[in-house]
């Protein structure tokens, strides 16, 4: 009750709206997830590293201009899997499914970190193509679309994708002159460049007939048409509901677990009944 008649009365906060909060996984759980995939990359490594070394000395002494070859077919695929691993991170991100067992700044960190090391391996994979002597690679065909001398309209996806995702992933470094909003819709580009490294793989990869190959762009592709849909229908369900996991007062924390700006209220002053802005808590960080 106000202490005297007219007295405005504050506003009261609304609840902060908090989605699963990071607990981490039990020690035992992380040490024997280690070993698990410390056992299975070693069995790994220990299968395949012998003959692929003796493969690559065949190689390197019966036709050494294949080594650039098989260079451009791992670079390859590696830089498909950083980049379709960093689409997918983000979109466990957006749906907040990790925020229980990851902590989100970490996760964001790691998203990034996928995404450029994506774009370092898909422009080590242009430049291997200087010293495959199969077809007549220059800086120019590398560089501009439907330049190529092999398969002109699919490698210049490729190399449209690569712009894309190389635009993406430098938002990261400019995301507070632009803005979250800018920010985000630049993000939306992801999809596109995904679909567009996909297409460039299938389309020009020498290997799109192998069935390991099938199941290698299969699976990211499933895991992001899963995942995009059903980031749609929650943020639909969200906003039907006016609710939504990880909300607070100012609006939805940004990917990093960042709260937004709190927006100023209009309190009346008690001697001049002027008004004032005053910052609407925020609540704690949804990490």
């Amino acid at each position: 009750m106000p202490d005297r008649p007219g007295a405005p009365v504050p506003a009261r906060p609304r609840p902060v709206r908090r989605g699963p909060v990071y607990r981490g996984l039990p020690r035992p759980v992380r040490v024997a997830a280690w070993l698990a995939i410390s056992a299975i990359l070693g069995m790994v490594i220990g299968a395949t590293f012998p003959d692929a070394l003796r493969a690559l000395g065949a190689t390197a002494a019966l036709a050494p201009g294949r080594l650039a070859w098989y260079g451009v077919r791992a670079t390859g695929f590696l830089a498909y899997f950083a980049i379709a691993g960093s689409v997918i991170y983000g979109l466990l991100l957006s749906t907040k499914l990790l925020d229980a067992i990851a902590h989100r700044p970490i996760s964001f960190a790691l998203h990034k970190d996928l995404a450029l090391v994506g774009l370092a391996l898909s422009g080590l994979h242009g430049l291997l193509l200087l010293g495959d002597h199969t077809y007549a690679f220059t800086l120019v065909a590398i560089a501009i679309p439907f330049a190529s001398p092999y398969a002109p309209a699919a490698v210049a996806t490729g190399q449209l994708a690569f712009y894309v995702v190389a635009i993406v992933t430098g938002s990261f470094h400019v995301r507070r002159r632009i803005g979250q909003r800018a920010w985000r819709l630049i993000h939306y580009l992801t999809f596109l460049g995904f679909a567009g490294v996909t297409a460039h793989g299938i389309t020009s990869g020498s290997d799109t007939a192998a069935s390991w190959a099938t199941w290698a762009y299969l699976v990211p592709v499933a895991a992001v048409v899963f995942l995009f849909v059903y980031r749609v229908v929650t943020g639909v369900a969200e906003r039907r509901a006016g609710t939504g996991p990880g909300l607070v007062p100012s609006g939805r924390p940004d990917m990093a677990g960042r709260p937004a700006t709190p927006r100023p209220i209009a309190m009346a002053t008690p001697r001049t009944g002027l008004t004032r802005p005053v910052a609407e808590p925020s609540g704690e960080r949804n990490l």
